[in-house]
This record gives C-alpha cells, sequence and structure tokens, in this order.
C-alpha cells in the first residue's frame, strides 16, 4: 500500500513537472507572466547576417600564427557583444592553407556599421595611470607605445616558482620608447589597453602590472599570479593587437527575419505531426501500453523543451532536428521494453513480474544504443562548428532526458497500473 503511494505521488510530481516545463517553454504564455529566459533563435530563424573574413597572415611566423588568429577571435567577439547582438558565434575554420573568422550575427539591424567596425585592425597601447587628485579617479594617459612597436608575445614560467608569466619582444625603437615610461613610472602602474578597453576587462592587476624597475633592452616579462589560461588570454590578445595580420571580408550572407519565421513554423509542424504520427503507431500497435508510451512522450516533449530553454542553448532548424530525431529514439526506449515484456508474460510472469523483468533486460541494449548516440553527439560538438553544433547538443540533451523518459516516466505509469489492477 505505501509503495503505491510513492509511485502515485511520483507521478503527480512529474505530471505537475512536465505540465510546469511546458508552460515555462511555451513562450507567449509566459512572457504574459515574466520577460525571464526568452527563447534564444538562431541565425537560420531569427534572421541577420554571416559575415566571413579571410585573415592575411603572410607577415606572421608560422610558431606564431595560432596565438594571434585565437587572439584575433577574442577581439572580434568583444566587438560584436558591444552590438548588443543576441547570442553572437565567432568561431575560425580552415579553408585549404587559408584561415578564416566566421561571425554569425542574429537579429542585427546596422550591417554596415558591423563591418566597418568588426573590420578595423584590433589596436593596442600602453598607457600610464594617473590619481586625480580633485575625483579620486584613475586617468589612463596613453603614450607613444603601440602595438606596432612588438615583434611577439609569448607564455613564459618563472625559473623558481614555475608560475606562468607573459614575455614580449619589442623592436629597437619600441625598446627606447619602453625604457623612457618605465622609468618614470617605477612603482607605478601600466595599463595595457586593446581596443580602447583594459586587456582584461575585468582585471585591473592583471592588465595594469607595477613597473618594478627600469626596462631596457627590448625584452620584457609582465609577472603576477597568472593561471596558465589567463596567460595564453592575454598572449593571443597581446598579439592580435601587435602583429600585422589584416582580415579581410570575402563573403556576407544575410538571411530575412520573415523567412527565418516560416522556416520555425515548418519546423515546428512537421514536429508535431510527426510526433501524432509516432503516438498512433503506438497506440494501435501497443494499445494500452502504447497510450501510457505517448503520455510519457508528451512529459518528455515538455521536460526536453523546459531543458532547452533553461540551459539555454540557440534555437536553430538543425537543432530542431536533432530534437525531433531524439523523439523517435525516446520512443524506441519503449518498444524495446514493451517486446520484453511480452516475452515475460508468454513465459507465465505476473504482469508486475513482466513489468520489472521487461525493464530489466531491455536497460542493456537501452543503455548501450543511448550512450553511443551520446558519444557520437559529443564528437560532433567538439569537432564542428556552426549549424552542425546545434544539432548535436539538441540531440544529446535530447537522448539524456529520453533516457529518463524511458526508464522512469514510463516504469512508474506502468507500476501504478499494475498496482492499481491488483
Amino acid at each position: 500500500m505505501q509503495n503505491r503511494q510513492r509511485l502515485t505521488a511520483f507521478l503527480v510530481f512529474i505530471t505537475a513537472l512536465s505540465i510546469l516545463a511546458g508552460v515555462f517553454s511555451y513562450q507567449p504564455v509566459w512572457q504574459t507572466i515574466s520577460s525571464f529566459r526568452p527563447w534564444s533563435l538562431g541565425l537560420d530563424l531569427a534572421g541577420g547576417t554571416v559575415l566571413t573574413y579571410e585573415i592575411d597572415l603572410a607577415n606572421v611566423a608560422a610558431v606564431d600564427r595560432d596565438s594571434v588568429v585565437n587572439g584575433l577571435r577574442d577581439v572580434l567577439e568583444k566587438r560584436v557583444n558591444l552590438f548588443g547582438v543576441r547570442e553572437p558565434r565567432v568561431y575560425t575554420e580552415n579553408a585549404g592553407d587559408s584561415r578564416r573568422l566566421v561571425i554569425e550575427l542574429a537579429g542585427i539591424r546596422d550591417v554596415n556599421e558591423a563591418i566597418k567596425q568588426i573590420g578595423a585592425t584590433p589596436f593596442l597601447d600602453f598607457r600610464e595611470v594617473i590619481q586625480s587628485k580633485s575625483t579620486s579617479t584613475a586617468e589612463f594617459i596613453p603614450t607613444a607605445l603601440t602595438g606596432r612597436y612588438i615583434k611577439s608575445a609569448q607564455v613564459g614560467r618563472d625559473q623558481t616558482t614555475g608560475v606562468p608569466e607573459i614575455d614580449f619582444t619589442l623592436t629597437s625603437e619600441g625598446g627606447t620608447i619602453f625604457r623612457d615610461i618605465t622609468r618614470k613610472n617605477i612603482g607605478k602602474p601600466i595599463c595595457i589597453f586593446i581596443d580602447n578597453a583594459p586587456i582584461i576587462p575585468d582585471d585591473f592587476a592583471d592588465s595594469c602590472p607595477n613597473v618594478q624597475t627600469e626596462i631596457s633592452g627590448g625584452n620584457a616579462r609582465i609577472t603576477g599570479r597568472f593561471s596558465l589560461e589567463r596567460a595564453q588570454t592575454i598572449v593571443q590578445r597581446f598579439n592580435a593587437g601587435a602583429l600585422p595580420a589584416p582580415i579581410g571580408l570575402i563573403n556576407q550572407q544575410t538571411i530575412d527575419a520573415d523567412f527565418g519565421s516560416d522556416s520555425l513554423m515548418k519546423a515546428l509542424w512537421a514536429g508535431m505531426l510527426g510526433t501524432l504520427i509516432v503516438m498512433a503507431f503506438m497506440i494501435i500497435y501497443y494499445r494500452k501500453l502504447g497510450i501510457f508510451a505517448s503520455i510519457a512522450l508528451l512529459f518528455y516533449i515538455a521536460l526536453t523543451a523546459g531543458v532547452f530553454k533553461i540551459v539555454p542553448i540557440t534555437l536553430t532548424l538543425s537543432g530542431i532536428a536533432g530534437f525531433i530525431l531524439s523523439i523517435g529514439m525516446a520512443v524506441d526506449a519503449n518498444i524495446l521494453v514493451f517486446e520484453r515484456m511480452k516475452e515475460e508474460l508468454k513465459k507465465g510472469l505476473s504482469r508486475q513480474a513482466a513489468v520489472e523483468e521487461g525493464f530489466k533486460r531491455a536497460w542493456t541494449s537501452i543503455r548501450d544504443s543511448n550512450v553511443s548516440t551520446m558519444i557520437t553527439s559529443a564528437v560532433l560538438y567538439y569537432f564542428t562548428s556552426g549549424f552542425v553544433q546545434g544539432f548535436a547538443l539538441a540531440l544529446f540533451l535530447g537522448v539524456v532526458v529520453s533516457m529518463f523518459s524511458a526508464i522512469t516516466i514510463t516504469r512508474t505509469i506502468l507500476r501504478v497500473s499494475v498496482s492499481q489492477s491488483h
């Protein structure tokens, strides 16, 4: 009796959670309650522009090219964020021997201004810090030392402590300028700016190291309590603003917002029609078990949509395709369980025993098939870019929730049904 009450209580909880997830996922209803967490639509649904730039690495040494490319990506990502674009994407790709930067701007209005700002070469400069007596604020005074005087930068290690540091080399003229700057700023900070912002916007200490002594000879070192990741980020941005690697726009593709809205509606209708067909098949073929599977499928759809919105993932057409595919996989798990149950019932087991044995025997097949799909999705996500990543992420999350749906929700419904029939 107590077991039946626990099962019923859990089923009520899952039902309430699924309804809540469904309401949360249905944006028009949720927007009347709160503007919290709206759906994030990708470029192909919200409309926008894709800009492809080719990076000219002809004057960059081969050993510095990866650092320069990564630094450019970081700098351009910061520039894109200034436009207030929701979920912008900036990533690199290889095209033969050339390196490219791809920028996806969903819903952007002033494309020409974006192109103008994004395409400018990153500007790096050093600034003195003067404390204002009247306002008690720091003033940053530009110096003559800019990125054009820097040959290269790399991550080094302190010979005693092994702590990461930033080593950079200046031209002979740059070395002279740097010597004069450090001579008059001993004991004071000098700030490194890129695109008129501190090289690490959220960390004054890392962006404005203190001068310990006059530095001459053209070789300089920035020390501090850097993590390796932070040191690499600084070096990448250093190189992006220092080394001559201009970028040129080679392709611009604009997607109209109306086209994206139409594509979204078609995808949603296709998903609903496919789900209804699957549910009809399950009910016709498995009858009462099919009804249970269909209820669990509706729970699964609501819960998965809620997970997508909470994470959040940027919803694209490829992501919707991955979600729809995961719906079929969720039903596939139920089919494995039901077929096992049929076999157990033919052996003369009771319905309750058949339910438990069916899930027990089907679990290994469900686990292996889903884990293999999750591994494939993870590989696709980490080794591809663009819309393929959206498909992989949606499929991965969908499969994770489908395992919960098949093993927990469907089993609970069957257990409650069997317990009530006794």
